[in-house]
C-alpha cells in the first residue's frame, strides 16, 4: 500500500508514526508549527530531544506549512496534545477533502467540554471518517521497531480495516475494534492511574500498592466506560489493561515520571517543568472527575488524584483515605 499520509505533530509519537508509515511504503509529510523543531529534524533526520537515536527516513518530508502537509493526503494522523485537538481540527476543516481519513494517536479528554477526542473530531470534521489508534505503545519503542500491538478503532469497520493495513508491519501488529468510546476512554483514563502509580513509587511504596492501583484502576475505568456507552470487554484488551500495564510500569511513561516527582514532594508545576513534556494525566483528571460526578460513577482513585492535583492534598493523606474507605465486596 502506497498512500499519501500527513502526520500532524512532530513530537515523539508523531515522529515515530512518520518513521513507521514511511518504512511501510507510504509518502509521509511531518508537520510542526515550530520552525526550530522542523529545522532540527531537517538538519539531523532525527528528533534529538524527543526521540534521540531514531533516524527518520530520507523520504519523510518536514514542513511548517500545514496546507502543504495535508494537500492530497488520504490519511491525516493527529499526534498532538489532546487539548489542542479541536483547534487542529478546525484548521484541517478548510484544507482536507471529505475522503480523507483522520485518525488520532492522542489520549485525553477535552478539559472544558469533557468530550472525547473522537467527539471533537466529529464536530469539527463532520464529513470525514474518524478513527482512533491506541494501545500499549511508547513512541520510544515504536521508533526502534520493537514489537508492539495496538488497536485501530472506528465506528465504520471498513475504516478500521483500512488503517490496519496502513499501519501494520511485522513488528507493529494492529487489531480492529468498532468500540471507539471504550478504546478511547481506556487510553485516556489510564494516564490518571499511571500518574497515581508514579506517586506511589515516589512515596516509596511497593509492588503490592502498584498492583492494587492498577487493578482497582481498571475497575473504575471500566465503570465510567460502560456508563458512557463503551463495551466492558474492551477494557480487558490492549487499550484497557494493556495500555494501563505499560504506562504504570515504564519509565518511558511521562505520567509515571511526573507522579514520582509529586510523590517525592515536588509541586505539580515543578513536576511538569522537570518532565518537560505533555503529561496528559494531569489535563485528563479534571474532566474525568467531572464526568464521574455527572454520571454518578464511583471513581475513588480519580477523585483522590483530583484532590492532589487541584486542591493541594497531601498524597499520603489521599492514600490513607483510599485505604480506609467503607468496606466493599470486590464484585
Amino acid at each position: 500500500m502506497n498512500r499519501n499520509v500527513a502526520v500532524v505533530g512532530a513530537g515523539s509519537m508523531g515522529t515515530a508514526m512518520a518513521v513507521l508509515l514511511s518504512k511501510n511504503g507510504n509518502n509521509v509529510s511531518l508537520w510542526s508549527p515550530m520552525k526550530d523543531e522542523i529545522n532540527m529534524l531537517k538538519a539531523n533526520r532525527e528528533h534529538v530531544t524527543r526521540l534521540p537515536g531514531v533516524k527518520v527516513p530520507d523520504s519523510v518530508e518536514f514542513t511548517t506549512d500545514i496546507e502543504h502537509a495535508v494537500k492530497n493526503a488520504e490519511v491525516v494522523v493527529l499526534a498532538v496534545p489532546s487539548q489542542t485537538t479541536r483547534q487542529n481540527c478546525k484548521t484541517l476543516a478548510g484544507l482536507i477533502s471529505k475522503d480523507t481519513v483522520v485518525v488520532t494517536c492522542s489520549k485525553g479528554i477535552e478539559d472544558v467540554s469533557c468530550k472525547l477526542l473522537s467527539e471533537i473530531m466529529q464536530e469539527e470534521l463532520p464529513n470525514n471518517n474518524i478513527a482512533v489508534l491506541s494501545g500499549p505503545s511508547h513512541a520510544e519503542e515504536i521508533g526502534r521497531d520493537i514489537p508492539t500491538t495496538v488497536v485501530a478503532a472506528s465506528e465504520n469497520l471498513e475504516v478500521a480495516k483500512f488503517l490496519q493495513d496502513l499501519f501494520m508491519t511485522a513488528n507493529f501488529r494492529v487489531y480492529t475494534n468498532t468500540d471507539v468510546i471504550g478504546v478511547e476512554l481506556g487510553g485516556a483514563l489510564k494516564n490518571i492511574i499511571a500518574l497515581c502509580a508514579g506517586i506511589s513509587d515516589g512515596l516509596g511504596f511497593g509492588d503490592n500498592t502498584k498492583a492494587a492501583l492498577m487493578t482497582r484502576g481498571i475497575a473504575e475505568i471500566s465503570r465510567l466506560g460502560v456508563a458512557m456507552g463503551g463495551n466492558a470487554d474492551t477494557f480487558s484488551g490492549l487499550t484497557g489493561v494493556g495500555d494501563l500495564i505499560v504506562t504504570c510500569t515504564s519509565m518511558h511513561s511521562r505520567n509515571r515520571r511526573a507522579g514520582i516527582l509529586i510523590g517525592q514532594g515536588k509541586s505539580v508545576q515543578e513536576a511538569l517543568d522537570e518532565v518537560n513534556m505533555v503529561v496528559e494525566g494531569v489535563a485528563t483528571t479534571k474532566p474525568a472527575y467531572e464526568l464521574a460526578k455527572k454520571l454518578g460513577v464511583s471513581m475513588p482513585i480519580t477523585s483522590e488524584a483530583y484532590s492532589i492535583l487541584f486542591e493541594g492534598k497531601d498524597p499520603r493523606y489521599a492514600v490513607g483515605d483510599l485505604m480506609t474507605r467503607d468496606k466493599k465486596t470486590e464484585m
